[in-house]
This record gives structure tokens, C-alpha cells and sequence, in this order.
């Protein structure tokens, strides 16, 4: 009986070729690794579109109602003290409370930084 021949081992190829390969598909791998990266991020926006319009329109919302409060409070002080006076103190009073709300957002910063 004739024995089979023992298969040859596949011819090696050159190092230039493999590196070539390797180079090539690295650079294959960054490039779908992009790609992932940009459809997460772009999923995440689509996401977060709708939350984001709401929040601005809470926002806007809320700015509404401190000036409702702001005219409230100058009409409420505009017969005891005078129309001129009364917008001085209500302003004064608004603008403390932008003061303290900075200042606490600045030492909130610092304190993150």
C-alpha cells in the first residue's frame, strides 16, 4: 500500500506582507471602533433632544414667574414708598439673590475643581 504523502507546510510568506496585513487590519479595527463611538454618541443625542427642549422650556417657564414675582413685589411696595423706590428695592432684592446664587455656584465649582 502506498502511504499518502505528508502534506507539505504552507509556503512562509514574507514579513513585509504580514506586517502589511497586520497594519491593514488595525486600522480596520480603529475605523469600526469610530464608528461605534459616533453611533453611541449619536443615539445619546437623539436621546437626550426631547429632555433637553423641556428643560428649556421649564426654563423659560420659570423666568416667567420670577418676573410675575419681581412686578408683584414692586407693585406691592409702589403705594407705600413710591414707584421709583419701590423698582430700587425690588431690584436690590433680585439682585442679592443673583449674588448668593453665584456666589454659592462659584464655591461649588472651586470646591469641584
Amino acid at each position: 500500500m502506498l502511504k499518502p504523502a505528508e502534506p507539505s507546510p504552507p509556503p512562509e510568506r514574507p514579513i513585509g506582507e504580514l506586517v502589511h496585513e497586520l497594519v491593514e487590519e488595525g486600522k480596520a479595527y480603529a475605523r469600526a471602533e469610530a464608528d461605534l463611538a459616533k453611533a453611541i454618541a449619536a443615539a445619546k443625542g437623539k436621546a437626550l433632544a426631547l429632555p433637553a427642549g423641556l428643560l428649556l422650556m421649564a426654563l423659560i417657564v420659570l423666568q416667567s414667574a420670577v418676573t410675575i414675582l419681581a412686578v408683584g413685589i414692586f407693585a406691592a411696595l409702589s403705594p407705600l414708598i413710591g414707584p421709583i423706590l419701590a423698582a430700587i428695592v425690588a431690584s436690590l432684592i433680585f439682585c442679592a439673590i443673583a449674588g448668593g446664587l453665584a456666589w454659592w455656584g462659584i464655591e461649588q465649582a472651586k470646591r469641584a475643581l
